[in-house]
């Protein structure tokens, strides 16, 4: 792990234990195993730190889900659901899902952020409706709009990872999941295929 690496690791536990009023570059040195005169060596200022803290664990993941050895265009919209609405941990609340709902929280307020976080949702748009066309190239998806349904499913997994982090126990995971998966996968992609074929 480079020093970048743990210093993104160090912002993110302080803005969950602190919150994002009171983070501030002697938090996160705290959290920090190293000098904190690197966090100042590496970043010009915190909006910088954060919006850096945004595209690596973006970019991170998107990663891990290009490695993943699952090639069912279905199976990998249903992956990806689980993996941004299914971040609780055991107590509850999941501290990577709380930190970033208090930066997206602030997004409206400070530009750097709202640039990175419109830019990710580019990339995750992308990469959903990516998936959306290999399912019609394939066969197993039915002929939709594949930036529309990416906006849409985009949508509701978020909204469900933030009704997880604000919410906790009483939030409707579950059967958010279910709509997910039996609504905009399976009805709007998926059955309607089967349907059309079985027709004809």
């Amino acid at each position: 792990m480079t020093t970048g690496d743990e210093i993104v690791d160090a912002t993110f536990t302080a803005l969950y234990e602190h919150g994002y009023a009171d983070l501030t570059m002697e938090a996160i040195g705290e959290e920090f195993d190293k000098s904190t005169s690197l966090i100042h060596y590496h970043f010009d200022s915190k909006a910088d730190l954060l919006a850096t803290c945004l595209e690596t664990i973006h970019d991170e993941f998107l990663e891990d889900l290009e490695h993943d050895p699952e090639t069912d265009p279905e199976q990998r919209l249903l992956r990806l659901a689980e993996l941004v609405v299914g971040g609780t941990g055991d107590d509850g609340v999941d501290e990577f899902h709380t930190a970033l709902l208090e930066l997206r929280a602030q997004a409206p307020y400070d530009e750097a952020l709202r640039e990175q976080l419109a830019r990710n949702d580019a990339v995750w748009r992308e990469h959903i409706a990516d998936i959306v066309r290999d399912g019609i190239e394939q066969g197993v998806f039915r002929e939709v709009d594949p930036e529309h349904f990416a906006a849409l499913f985009r949508s509701a997994i978020e909204g469900a990872q933030s009704h997880n982090v604000i919410l906790g126990e009483d939030a409707p995971s579950e059967d958010a999941m279910a709509g997910i998966e039996e609504l905009l996968v399976h009805e709007l992609l998926v059955e309607s295929e089967r349907t059309e074929g079985a027709d004809a």
